[in-house]
C-alpha cells in the first residue's frame, strides 16, 4: 500500500499550486470585507493548495485522476 501523502507531482505542479494558494489567500483577505463565509472557504482552499505545493502531493492524482502538471 502506498504511503499517505506520497509526493506525486513535479516542480511545475508545485509552483502552480503555490501560486494558486497565494491568490486564494489574497482573495480571502478581500472577501473578509464582503462575505465572511466566502472568506472562510477561500482561506481554507488557499491553505490546502499551499499544503499540496509544499508536500508535493495532489489530492486529484491521489484519487486516480490524471492532471496535466
Amino acid at each position: 500500500m502506498p504511503r499517505l501523502f506520497q509526493p506525486n507531482i513535479g516542480t511545475t505542479g508545485r509552483i502552480l499550486r503555490a501560486v494558486f494558494g497565494v491568490i486564494l489567500l489574497a482573495a480571502a483577505v478581500y472577501l473578509y470585507q464582503v462575505n465572511f463565509a466566502a472568506c472562510g472557504v477561500a482561506a481554507v482552499a488557499g491553505v490546502f493548495c499551499l499544503f499540496e505545493a509544499f508536500r508535493g502531493w495532489c489530492v486529484a492524482r491521489a484519487c486516480g485522476l490524471k492532471t496535466r502538471w
